[in-house]
């Protein structure tokens, strides 16, 4: 069995501030393999398995040994989008170098019945947050105007730099479609080890194909939010 180091980045810091009662222990933790900065660094391949995973969390975004997908997973169920746009189920024995999940339980639930683009969306996010000091799990649901998603092949070694791998994306675009979006929003000051703002992957209502979202307009969607305030990050003692 692998070990793994695990660090207690930030602990319960806006209780008060949100006055929410149903915070409960061990669940509204953020789990995360590993760092951004490792994948900056070309780190591409993880030791942790999604049999593992799959412990810390039922709801959440990451990707797969040598880029080879983008992972949603949502109510216990992991999907692997790979670089043809189509999702397949998550076997327990692949593994990960980058990771974010929870166990999605959500604080605040709200509808959003008007057309707002990405940005407009993530400024309508920000106005519902109690601060921006904590990790919050956001899910999305409903019918989307436009969803512009990508997808990266898997990559080979000599691994190249992030910055090449993404001139390699795939472009995928849906109109009038139903669907979800699961993501997280972070605080900027954990920049260089998580994804500062905003960072979401997309799912068709059939769970056929997706992405990591780049640009969207909501439609008709309903929108919950998870209160995460504790931060918690896996290494591998091996790395």
């Amino acid at each position: 069995m692998m070990k793994i180091i695990r660090y207690l980045v930030l602990t319960s810091l806006v209780i008060a501030i949100s006055g929410c009662s149903c915070l409960q222990e061990n669940k509204d933790v953020l789990f995360q393999v590993s760092t951004m900065n490792a994948i900056l660094e070309r780190d591409y391949d993880g030791e942790i398995t999604y049999k593992e995973l799959r412990q810390h969390g039922d709801f959440g975004i990451g990707t797969f040994n040598s880029l080879d997908g983008e992972l949603f997973a949502l109510e216990g169920k992991f999907y692997r989008i790979k670089a043809d746009g189509m999702a397949y189920p998550v076997d327990d024995s692949m593994k990960t170098p980058f990771a974010v999940v929870t166990f999605f339980e959500p604080d605040k639930s709200v509808l959003l019945d008007g057309a707002s683009d990405y940005k407009q969306l993530q400024q309508y996010l920000d106005n519902l947050l109690p601060t921006k000091d904590i990790f919050y799990a956001i899910k999305i649901e409903g019918t989307f105007k436009y969803i512009k998603a990508r997808n990266i092949p898997r990559q080979n070694k000599p691994y190249p730099q992030f910055s090449e791998v993404v001139k390699s994306q795939l472009i995928f675009e849906f109109h009038d479609v139903e669907g979800t979006i699961v993501g997280f929003r972070s605080p900027a000051y954990v920049e260089g080890m998580s994804v500062p703002g905003y960072h979401f992957h997309f799912i068709t209502k059939d769970r056929k194909t997706g992405g990591h979202l780049l640009e969207g307009q909501m439609q008709d969607v309903k929108i919950e939010i998870d209160y995460t305030p504790e931060f918690h990050v896996a290494l591998s003692e091996s790395g």
